[in-house]
């Protein structure tokens, strides 16, 4: 097999939520890669000096930009800009999300369904539904202009349901009791839908989508949390933040040029169980 397969050589892409602790791991192996890494979050200096350190590091000229993907007309800016810059647009990386957290006062708990607040989930849905859904329309249409491909970040909790075991504590009454909040669940699973909608628009001119679900990262957890969940996983641990990049490269380059509408799990088994 070709090396060249996996090769991004001057290819522009574009990646939500740069800034992020899986963002950063999917712009470096672009940059890597060859690519030229455009880099989006709320706020411009991570990314800006995220793109320093790929251009020092592999000699892409890669771009930081503040773009709030919740506004479109934010995305229909940046898309000019980074045209203007590159002339091409060749990928897409939907990875941003808020990750919603378990959230309390002392006598409501706000991760629960019964108390779940209104405006967070309008915010939720916003950033990693709605706004993966105007980065398609905005980035994607250019893209379908030569071909390329989307990537749009789901989870295993886009395929499963949360076991919201993992998330009791003991001597708490059960309407205080800790849960993954439903927003998560929702969103990852409704980027599954916008992946199979995408892959069947412009499959004609060029333009492939598929989804990742990743499952949870290493991230310095409590011991005995990380413990239930390796419990629940069939390798028997979680992700190194690092190891969803050659998923990434894949689904990006051409060694998945026949890939098309796929839901790639990449959770060590755990949506096998």
């Amino acid at each position: 097999m070709s090396e060249s397969l996996f090769s991004l050589k001057d290819k522009v892409i574009v990646i939500t939520g740069a800034a992020g602790l899986l963002g950063r791991h999917h712009s470096e192996v672009v940059a890597r890669a060859g690519g030229v890494p455009v880099l989006l979050d709320l706020y411009a200096g991570p990314v800006e000096e995220l793109a320093k350190d790929l251009e020092r590091r592999y000699g892409v000229a890669a771009s930081g930009f503040a773009v709030d993907i919740t506004r479109e007309a934010e995305i229909e800016a940046n898309c000019t800009a980074v045209l203007a810059r590159y002339g091409h647009i060749d990928g897409l990386v939907n990875n941003a999300a808020n990750n919603p957290k378990v959230e309390g006062d002392g006598s409501k708990n706000f991760s629960r369904l019964e108390n779940f607040p209104l405006q967070v989930w309008d915010a939720d849905v916003a950033v990693g539904l709605t706004g993966a859904f105007l980065c398609a329309k905005h980035y994607g249409a250019v893209i379908a202009r030569q071909g390329g491909s989307i990537v749009n970040i789901s989870s295993d909790l886009g395929l499963i349901a949360p076991d919201q075991r993992l998330y009791r504590k003991s001597g708490l009454p059960e309407d205080q009791q800790p849960v993954k909040p439903v927003t998560y669940s929702v969103v990852k699973s409704g980027l599954i839908g916008l992946t199979r909608y995408l892959a069947t628009y412009w499959a004609d001119r060029g333009v492939r989508c598929n989804a990742l679900c990743p499952g949870g990262v290493e991230n310095n957890q409590d011991p005995a949390f990380l413990k239930e969940v390796s419990s629940r996983i069939p390798m028997g641990r979680m992700a190194q933040p690092d190891e969803y990049q050659g998923s990434v490269l894949f689904l990006l380059s051409s060694a998945s040029s026949y890939v098309n509408g796929a839901v790639l799990a990449a959770d060590g088994g755990r949506t096998t169980w």
